[in-house]
């Protein structure tokens, strides 16, 4: 049975920068999945690796869980990110930007420890807030204007 206080637990450690007892959550065969689609194998070091990529990124950021979903073995998490862009992301050098993300993360557990993770966030929308990729266009609701008839 899925239980939300392992999120609540990698989240604590994130936010704190506690690597080491964030490592120890994760099982020995665990597996992650990011924006990209890509799965990333090698057990807990993978974890960390990530988890230390980001904060690399982002120095100040905080995780703040909104809502937490079990059922089985899984949960859903979702979560809001507000930071710093303090470091380099996707190849785009420190901006000191501030940024807010949504994230959702789906987790499977196995032995109580997170087995498998992935995770779910808008990293066009990051990129629009540090300045990598133009805004586009807000969207209208109204009709566009034809052209005037030609008799």
């Amino acid at each position: 049975m899925a239980s939300a206080s392992i999120q609540e637990k990698l989240v604590d450690c994130w936010n704190h920068r506690d690597f080491d007892s964030y490592k120890r959550l994760l099982h020995s065969e665990y597996s992650y999945v990011g924006t990209d689609g890509k799965v990333l194998k090698g057990g807990p070091q993978t974890g960390v690796d990530v988890a230390k990529m980001y904060a690399a990124a982002f120095p100040d950021a905080v995780l703040t869980i909104t809502k937490v979903v079990t059922s089985g073995d899984t949960l859903v998490c979702e979560m809001v990110g507000r930071g710093t862009h303090g470091g380099n992301f996707m190849g785009i050098p420190a901006t000191h930007k501030p940024v807010e993300v949504f994230v959702c993360n789906i987790v499977t557990l196995k032995d109580g420890k997170v087995l498998k993770e992935r995770e779910y966030m808008d990293a066009a929308h990051v990129l629009r807030q540090i300045g990598a990729i133009i805004q586009p266009p807000p969207l209208t609701t109204q009709p566009a204007t034809s052209a005037p008839a030609h008799h």
